[in-house]
């Protein structure tokens, strides 16, 4: 599936901010969707996901400040982005996989599918 990930922009501290990822395929058939990011001289990490039927996981880091949803009927995923720190400032992928197990849905490695990325810069 081809991703189309966009919404990336400069904030200040405290803003928000909701990125969008469109597939090529139906969402609604796509085991987990991801969003990734990757700050410069750091290894891509994890930062929440969508299971098909409705479950979502986040990193202990954004939690209960980002919420990552759906829209079946646009073939998109969304992420928006609350209370943004200086820390969030990163490059935000997109993932996609129709073959993923609970076990790696925060691994990066288990995704077949990456969007072309869009940046995040936070000020303080």
């Amino acid at each position: 599936v081809q991703l189309q990930a966009s919404g990336g922009g400069s904030v200040q501290a405290g803003d928000s901010l909701r990125l969008s990822c469109v597939a090529s395929e139906r969402t609604s058939n796509i085991r987990h969707m991801a969003w990734f990011r990757q700050a410069p001289g750091k290894e891509r990490e994890f930062v929440a996901a969508s299971r098909s039927g409705g479950y979502t996981y986040y990193s202990d880091s954004v939690k209960g400040r980002f919420t990552i949803s759906r829209d079946n009927a646009k073939n998109t995923v969304y992420l928006q982005m609350g209370s943004l720190k200086p820390d969030d400032t990163a490059v935000y992928y997109c993932a996609a996989t129709s073959r993923g197990i609970l076990s790696t849905i925060s691994v990066a490695g288990a995704y077949n599918d990456w969007g072309q990325g869009t940046q995040v810069t936070v000020s303080s």
